[in-house]
């Protein structure tokens, strides 16, 4: 995965289940992930060892996968997400004069707007 994959999948990890985490964990978390800090930003932050830090994030990211594994919220999220999008498509393909073109364009555009 590349870096930028990687930060994406932390991001919605941390969107979905961060307030699962400690505050101290949320802290650091949103150090590495938000505020873009490196490890030794971060450890001399905290007055902690950078390996230290490195332990603590693999052990949020770790726990906040074991949630998305149970819970599966961010694969929902995804799936309503690309099926409003695949919604919008077809009406937007669809002839002009198609009874209630717009209230479907809307609806999709809404669902759309609410998980974003």
């Amino acid at each position: 995965m590349s870096e930028v994959g990687k930060i994406i999948e932390q991001g919605m990890l941390y969107d979905f289940y961060g307030d699962l985490l400690t505050a101290h964990q949320k802290e650091i978390y949103e150090d590495l992930v938000y505020n873009d800090m490196s490890l030794n930003e971060i450890a001399q932050e905290y007055g902690i060892s950078k390996q230290g830090v490195h332990d603590l994030i693999k052990r949020c990211t770790q726990t906040m996968q074991g949630y998305e594994d149970k819970l599966h919220m961010i694969a929902r999220f995804n799936s309503i997400r690309a099926d409003a999008q695949k919604m919008k498509n077809i009406i937007d393909n669809t002839a002009e004069d198609f009874p209630d073109r717009n209230e479907i364009r809307r609806l999709s555009d809404h669902i759309i707007e609410e998980l974003i």
